[in-house]
């Protein structure tokens, strides 16, 4: 009764956790997309410049496609917009192809949305979503925190009033720091008062929309003074209205040739969307479903690619900002939607009066915190290889690009395993002279568990990498042992699965044993284990009797073979 109570309590939670959002509205919700949208809104417009799109195009992408993944993904979190990742990679390529801000070149860039919806779909058919399994808290952390000081490193400019050429980030930084002496000193207050009046909102109000009250003030700031009369850059016109729907008029040449370019945005959008739904799920200790999300963000650009805009991608920063405004579920980014619509319908104008260093100052200030050193000293004092993985991969993500820094700390995450079961732990069981039980101690040579027998544990899978390892060490441990071995005992308890490679080295190794008048004996064999030992023909090399599901009944056929009664102890 009570194990029954207990189930139905436990789905009950995991119900309303996923649960659509149905019913009475979250009114923090509701605040906080009004809040993502004051600051969100002129972000996308920012971005229609790496994409080569006109301004309206930007507003698109937080129209239909943030309807479309809250529909259909699972993060309650993710934030799917224009992302200045795949816009720089599609906007570089697809230049090439057509006159940037063309009817042409318009009609290539929603194409290439569209054929990111059907490889997104793909990977979901084929619940590619796993990938996200390789990014540990580790590598979301550096992830995270590389992509916190780029955005901060890309919004100086903005802030201090000062031009820049550079797309790298360290390069961008060279060229704000020498450029600071023709700098604008009202445009830097601006900033300034921007940057603290947030900091401070977040410290001593941090539910009330801080903001959206600055948006809002300083648009009113610009109108009443007219400042882009007095050198402070403003956002400058943006067009209203409506999408046009419709499929992108391309030809069957122009999509093989946008093929590769929408494969490498797809590989960036599954990287990081899929570590910025996982690294927020872990905040909040929420499942994410990221094959499910896979299926969103294909929706997600099918809107897209139908509304004439370009293709969309889970956001860090969007994501951070919407948390930090107190987001919990997808109605903050449905609000977001609605108010976007009604920008598009009545509120262009108003928006061409928002100083270009006020949006840089909220930005700023949103990837400031997404730079968690807590965490980070957390794992340094833990972890110091992780904290290094980890410092990697910020490093790497500010240096090179956000993509090749998912993907390094993935190949450095696996290669730091690999390493593990290459080089693993080797033990020795030796009767302890006091406590009367075996205990597991570091392998050397010299060591025996008894005159004549030895007791070995081997701590990971054999597979091609370590088995000569694995035959080296246990025949360093016969030539070293104290008294001629007649019989070793191997604890296979860490040892789940045995390669094609490994296994032939293990029957070669039972092979040079016998030459050797040497008993080869396995103990805490798996029911997996004794599976691919019967198929590599490990079972007919070794002989059936040899091999026991635990260890004392294992130790006892080896105290047969060595003619003595086997000690009475008992088995750690």
């Amino acid at each position: 009764m009570k194990t029954d109570l207990r189930h139905a309590l436990k789905t009950d939670a995991m119900s309303e956790q996923q649960k659509p959002i149905t019913g009475r509205p979250n009114w923090s919700d509701i605040v906080a997309g009004l809040s993502l949208a004051s600051v969100n809104i002129p972000q996308v417009l920012g971005y229609t410049r790496i994409a080569a799109m006109p301004a309206v195009t930007g507003l698109y992408t937080v129209l239909l496609p943030l309807i479309a993944f809250g529909a259909f993904g699972s993060s309650r979190h993710l934030v799917v917009a224009a992302d200045s990742a795949t816009a720089a990679i599609f906007s570089s390529a697809i230049g090439k192809m057509a006159l940037p801000g063309s009817a042409h070149y318009i009609a290539l860039v929603s194409a290439t949305a569209l054929l990111c919806a059907v490889l997104l779909l793909v990977a979901r058919v084929f619940r590619l979503g796993f990938l996200a399994d390789f990014l540990s808290r580790t590598v979301l952390t550096g992830f995270l925190a590389g992509v916190g000081v780029q955005v901060c490193i890309a919004m100086l400019h903005d802030m201090l009033g000062v031009s820049v050429s550079a797309h790298n980030p360290l390069v961008q930084a060279y060229e704000t720091f020498r450029h600071i002496p023709q700098g604008s000193l009202m445009v830097a207050g601006l900033s300034a008062v921007t940057v603290g009046t947030l900091m401070a909102g977040q410290r001593l109000a941090p539910h009330l929309p801080a903001g959206l009250c600055v948006v809002i003030g300083s648009i009113m700031l610009s109108m009443a003074l007219n400042l882009s009369h007095h050198d402070v850059p403003t956002l400058g016109h943006v067009a209203g209205g409506l999408p046009h729907f419709g499929l992108p008029d391309v030809s069957w040449n122009e999509l093989l040739a946008l093929l590769p370019v929408a494969a490498s945005c797809v590989f960036v959008i599954i990287a990081q969307s899929a570590a910025t739904s996982r690294a927020f799920g872990e905040r909040f200790h929420e499942t994410v479903d990221e094959d499910r999300d896979l299926l969103g963000l294909s929706a997600a650009n099918v809107a897209a690619g139908l509304s004439g805009t370009f293709t969309v991608n889970g956001s860090p920063t969007q994501t951070a900002m919407a948390v930090r405004s107190g987001a919990r579920t997808q109605l903050a980014q449905a609000t977001f939607a609605c108010v976007t619509l009604l920008v598009l319908l009545f509120l262009t104008r108003p928006l061409e009066a928002l100083p270009r260093c006020v949006l840089a100052g909220i930005v700023f200030t949103v990837a400031v915190g997404m730079i968690d050193l807590k965490s980070l000293r957390a794992i340094r004092q833990e972890s110091p290889g992780e904290f290094w993985l980890a410092v990697t991969t910020a490093a790497v993500v500010v240096g090179v690009g956000v993509e090749e820094g998912i993907f390094l700390a993935i190949a450095l995450s696996l290669f730091r395993h690999v390493r593990h079961s290459y080089e693993p732990h080797t033990l020795v069981l030796q009767q302890s002279p006091t406590a009367g039980v075996l205990e597991a101690l570091p392998a050397k040579n010299g060591q025996e568990s008894s005159p004549g027998l030895i007791v070995f544990r081997f701590c990971a899978d054999l597979f091609y990498a370590n088995s000569t390892r694995f035959r080296q060490d246990l025949l360093a441990l016969v030539d070293h042992a104290p008294h001629p071995v007649r019989c070793i005992v191997l604890d296979a308890s860490p040892v789940t699965d045995i390669d094609y490679s490994a296994a032939a080295d293990l029957r070669d190794l039972i092979a040079q044993l016998h030459q050797r008048d040497i008993a080869l004996i396995f103990g805490r064999v798996s029911v997996f284990l004794r599976a691919d030992m019967d198929r590599h023909h490990i079972t007919l090399a070794l002989g059936a009797t040899n091999i026991y599901a635990e260890l004392h009944t294992a130790l006892k056929a080896a105290h047969d073979i060595l003619d003595g009664p086997p000690p009475s102890v008992r088995l750690s």
